[in-house]
């Protein structure tokens, strides 16, 4: 018996429809979600979220957010999220080397609390994609399902 699964972010849906399972990055580790769940809402944390709808696994980078599961419906709220097969990997490289560089250089009209929050967003972006990209699990094809 499968649930709805609709994840939002401020500029688009995601992903909406019909899933057998939901692991999201929770404030307190990986949340496993299956039908008939007790209701929740808690904080996202960056990293990966992901769901299974049969043999297929689908995978997303969320830099932080909110999820909703009441009955079988889950609701995900995020602050940024993207498909693993749309981050150019070499951008994501760029990315973590940029922040890494304005962090270290600490020049006097950085904000360093947002050079840090750019870090961590580029490494989970960066982490995600280099594991499910390496771990051959098969992919959904591109905007099926939203």
């Amino acid at each position: 018996m499968p649930m709805q699964l609709e994840i939002v972010t401020a500029e688009r849906v995601l992903f909406q429809g019909e899933v057998d399972t939901v692991v999201a990055p929770g404030i307190e580790g990986e949340l496993g979600i299956l039908p008939k769940h007790a209701a929740l809402m808690t904080v996202l944390q960056p990293g990966e979220l992901r769901f299974r709808t049969g043999d297929t696994e689908e995978n997303f980078a969320v830099t932080g957010g909110f999820i909703d599961v009441r009955g079988d419906r889950v609701s995900v709220l995020a602050d940024a999220a993207e498909r693993v097969d749309e981050i150019d990997l070499a951008r994501a490289e760029e990315a973590v080397d940029r922040a890494r560089q304005r962090i270290a250089e600490r020049q006097e009209d950085v904000d360093l609390e947002r050079a840090l929050h750019s870090l961590r967003r580029a490494q989970v972006r960066l982490n995600v994609t280099r594991r499910r990209r390496g771990a051959g699990v098969p992919q959904r094809e591109r905007g099926a399902g939203a």
